[in-house]
C-alpha cells in the first residue's frame, strides 16, 4: 500500500471472506450438502471469514486515517448498455472504512455469541451461513462506488433478513413477520429504484462521483409535465427507500415484528447493519441532498416523528426484545433528524456509537432470555442482578449509553444531534428540537423501566402462568456461559469509551473528511456546533447542567419510583391512561398495523381481485383470447357455406365480381 491508493485485492477479500464462510457452512454443513461438515467446522469457517474481514477493515481504516489512502475504481465491468456502464466497484474513504469496521466488529461479536445462544438448535449451521451471508451483503453495500452495486447490496440484505426473521419457519408468527418485513421494504424500494432511475436517465451514469459532478446541473430542471424540481423529487424518492430500510414512520411497522427471529439477528440487523443502511445512503448522497431544502425538511420532520412517537410505544411493551426494538426505531429517528439538519457527520457518529450499545442491549436481552429459559415477558422477571451479575452490569452500561449519560458514548452523539438541530434554520427544525428533547425523557423512562423490571424488585419468575407449559422454572436463573457474556463485555467497552475518543475526529476532524458534503453557507448547523464543542471533557461537563441530562435523570427517577419504590403506581398510571384512551392507542401502535392489514392490504386484494375478474378473465381471457377464436369460428362457419364445390357456382361468383369491379371503375371515372 502506498500513500494514495489501497490494495484492490485486499479490499476484494473483505466481502469475499464472509461469503466464502457462508458458502462452506451453507453448502457443506446442511442437508443440502449431506452435512459433510459438523457444527465446529461450520462455525469455524464463518467466524474465520468474518474475523479476516474485520482485520482487513481495521487495516483499511488505518490506511485511510493515518496514510491518507483512498480507493475509487472498478473491480469488474458487467456490461455496457448504450453509454450506461454497469459494474462492480469500490469507493473507500473515511465513511466507508468506518462502516466496514463497525459492521464486521458487531458481526464478529454476534457470530461468537451465536455459539452459545443457538446451541442445540437443529438449524445451527444454516444460521451461521445466513449471518455470514448477511455480512457479505452489507459490506458490498457500504463499499460500493455506484448505485447498481448499492442496490444489489440493498436488496441482498433485505433477502437475507427475510430468511433470518423467518428462521424458525415452523412458527406462523415468524412467517408473518418475515413476509411483513419483505412487503413493507418493497414499498420503500419502489421509491428507491425510481430515484436511481431518474438519476440514470438525467445523468447517464450510475457512478457516484460522476453523478455528484453533474448535481449542480440538475438543480434548475423540473420533472416533465410538472412544476416539481427534479432534484427534490430524486432526493425524496431516494429517502423513501431509506424510510423502508431504516424503519422510518410510517414504514416502520416491520421492525418490531422482526423480533420473531433469534436474538443474535436482532443485534445484527437492528444495531449496526441493515437498519442503518438508509442512514449511510443519505450521508453518501449528501452532495445531492444539500441542494434541496425541501427534501431536507421532509427528512427532518419524518425523523422527528419517528424519534418521539416510536419511543412512546416502548413504554407499553412487555416483551424485553420489543422494548429494545422500539428504542432502535427512536434512535434511528435521531439519526434521520441529523441528516435533515445537514449534520451528516453527527448522524454517522450516532450510527457508530449506537451500533455498539444497541448490539450490547440486544445480546444482553438474549442472555436474560437464556437465563429465564426463553421467557421474554418482563412481568415475570425481577431480582436477576444477583443471579446474572455480568449480564446485569453490561445491560446497565448499555442503558446508560442509550439514555445519553455524560461520558458514555451515546451522550456525545445524541447531544451533538440535539445541538445541531437547535442550530438549524430549516423548516421543521423547531418541531424536531422539541421531539428530540421529549424523546430523551421517554427513552430514559422505558429504558430504566426495562432495567428495573428485569433486575430489581421481587423475583417473579416462579409466578409465571406459562411456567407449567414447558418453560422449566424448577431452578433459579443463572449467568450465561462465557461464550455468551464475553461478547457483552467486549461491546460494553466501546459503549463507554468510543464516543469520548472519536468525538472530535468524526464531527470536526478528518475521519469523514470529503466523504460527506455540507453547504456551510446555507446550512450552518455543524459550523455553529463546532463553536460550542471544544473537547469531550468540556462537552460532558456542560452536559451535566443541560436540559437533556435533567430530562434523562427525571425519566430514570420516575421509572425507579414506579417499578421499584412504589410498584402500585404503575398499575394506577395504566388505569388512568386506559380511562383516557391513551393506553389503547399506544397498545394498538397507533392502529397502523390495523390500517395496514384491514385497509391497505384488503384494498390491494380487492383491487387485484377486481382487475383479475374484469381485466384478466373478462377482457383478456373473455374478449381478446376466447372472443377472438369464437369470432373466427363464427365467421368460418358461415363463410364455408359458400364453398359448394360446383363449377357453375364459382363461374357465377366470378361474373358477379367482374360486374361489381367494372361498375366501380365506371362510377369513379365520371
Amino acid at each position: 500500500m502506498d500513500n494514495n491508493t489501497l490494495n484492490a485485492s485486499l479490499l476484494l477479500w473483505t466481502p469475499l471472506a464472509p461469503l466464502l464462510g457462508s458458502l462452506v457452512a451453507g453448502l457443506l454443513g446442511t442437508a443440502f450438502g449431506s452435512r459433510l461438515l459438523g457444527r465446529r467446522a461450520s462455525q469455524g469457517a464463518t467466524i474465520a471469514g468474518v474475523l479476516l474481514a474485520f482485520l482487513l477493515s481495521v487495516w483499511t481504516l488505518k490506511g485511510v486515517l493515518v496514510d491518507g489512502a483512498r480507493f475509487n475504481g472498478t473491480v469488474y465491468e458487467w456490461m455496457t448498455v448504450g453509454g450506461l456502464r454497469m459494474e462492480i466497484g469500490f469507493m473507500v474513504d473515511g465513511l466507508t472504512a468506518l462502516m466496514m469496521c463497525v459492521v464486521t466488529f458487531v458481526s464478529l461479536m454476534v457470530h461468537i455469541y451465536t455459539i452459545g445462544y443457538m446451541q442445540g438448535d437443529p438449524g445451527y449451521n444454516r444460521f451461521f451461513s445466513y449471518i455470514s451471508l448477511f455480512t457479505f451483503s452489507m459490506l458490498m453495500l457500504v463499499m460500493s462506488n455506484n448505485l447498481l452495486q448499492l442496490f444489489f447490496g440493498w436488496e441482498a440484505v433485505g433477502l437475507v433478513s427475510y430468511l433470518l426473521i423467518g428462521f424458525w419457519f415452523e412458527r406462523p408468527t415468524a412467517i408473518f413477520a418475515n413476509l411483513k418485513a419483505f412487503m413493507v421494504n418493497r414499498v420503500g424500494d419502489f421509491g428507491f429504484i425510481l430515484g436511481i432511475g431518474l438519476l440514470a436517465a438525467y445523468t447517464g451514469t450510475l457512478n457516484y462521483t460522476e453523478i455528484f459532478a453533474q448535481a449542480a446541473g440538475l438543480v434548475a430542471q423540473r420533472l416533465p409535465c410538472t412544476d416539481w424540481l427534479l432534484l427534490t423529487v430524486i432526493c425524496i424518492c431516494l429517502f423513501v427507500g431509506a424510510m423502508g430500510k431504516s424503519a422510518q414512520f410510517p414504514l416502520h411497522i416491520w421492525l418490531p415484528d422482526s423480533m420473531e427471529g433469534p436474538t443474535p439477528i436482532s443485534a445484527l440487523i437492528h444495531a449496526a447493519t441493515m437498519v442503518t443502511a438508509g442512514i449511510f445512503m443519505v450521508a453518501r448522497m449528501s452532495p445531492l441532498f444539500e441542494l434541496s431544502d425541501t427534501a431536507l425538511s421532509f427528512i427532518l420532520v419524518i425523523g422527528a416523528v419517528t424519534a418521539l412517537f416510536m419511543g412512546l410505544l416502548g413504554l407499553v411493551q412487555n416483551d424485553i426484545k420489543r422494548v429494545v426494538a422500539y428504542s432502535t426505531l427512536s434512535q434511528l429517528g435521531y439519526m434521520t433528524v441529523a441528516l435533515g439538519a445537514s449534520a451528516y457527520s453527527a448522524a454517522v457518529f450516532h450510527l457508530m456509537t449506537h451500533a455498539f450499545f444497541k448490539a450490547l442491549l440486544f445480546l444482553a436481552a438474549g442472555s436474560v432470555i437464556i437465563g429465564m429459559h426463553h421467557n421474554q415477558d418482563m412481568r415475570w422477571m425481577g431480582g436477576l442482578r444477583k443471579h446474572m451479575p455480568i449480564t446485569h452490569a453490561t445491560l446497565l452500561i448499555g442503558t446508560l449509553a442509550l439514555v445519553g449519560t455524560p461520558f458514555f458514548s451515546g451522550f456525545y452523539s445524541k447531544d451533538a444531534i440535539i445541538e445541531a438541530v437547535r442550530a438549524s434554520h430549516l423548516w421543521g427544525a423547531g418541531f424536531a428540537g422539541f421531539a428530540l428533547l421529549a424523546g430523551v425523557f421517554v427513552t430514559s423512562l422505558y429504558s430504566f423501566r426495562l432495567y428495573f423490571l428485569v433486575f430489581w424488585g421481587e423475583e417473579r419468575y416462579e409466578n409465571n402462568p406459562d411456567a407449567s407449559h414447558g418453560h422449566g422454572y424448577g431452578h433459579a436463573p443463572s449467568e450465561s456461559p462465557p461464550v455468551v457474556w464475553a461478547p457483552l463485555v467486549l461491546l460494553a467497552i466501546p459503549s463507554v469509551l468510543i464516543g469520548f475518543f472519536t468525538l472530535m475526529p468524526i464531527l470536526f476532524g478528518s475521519t469523514l473528511g470529503d466523504a460527506v458534503f455540507v453547504d456551510a453557507a446555507r446550512h450552518a448547523a455543524m459550523h455553529e456546533l463546532q463553536e460550542h464543542i471544544t473537547s469531550p471533557v468540556g462537552m460532558a461537563l456542560h452536559g451535566m447542567v443541560s436540559l437533556p441530562f435533567f430530562l434523562a435523570l427525571a425519566g430514570a427517577a420516575l421509572a425507579w419510583f414506579m417499578y421499584v419504590f412504589r410498584p402500585a403506581t404503575a398499575a394506577s398510571a395504566r388505569s388512568l391512561f386506559e380511562s383516557l384512551g391513551i393506553y389503547q392507542i399506544l397498545e394498538q401502535k397507533y392502529f397502523l398495523d390495523w390500517i395496514n392489514e384491514h385497509v391497505i392490504a384488503k384494498g390491494a386484494r380487492m383491487l387485484g381481485q377486481g382487475l383479475w375478474v374484469t381485466g384478466d378473465r373478462g377482457l383478456i381471457d373473455g374478449a381478446l383470447v376466447n372472443g377472438s377464436w369464437k369470432l373466427t369460428g363464427w365467421i368460418a362457419a358461415h363463410v364455408r357455406r359458400l364453398q359448394t364445390g360446383y363449377l357453375y357456382h364459382y363461374a357465377l361468383a366470378m361474373a358477379l365480381g367482374i360486374f361489381v369491379l367494372m361498375s366501380c371503375f365506371l362510377w369513379l371515372g365520371r
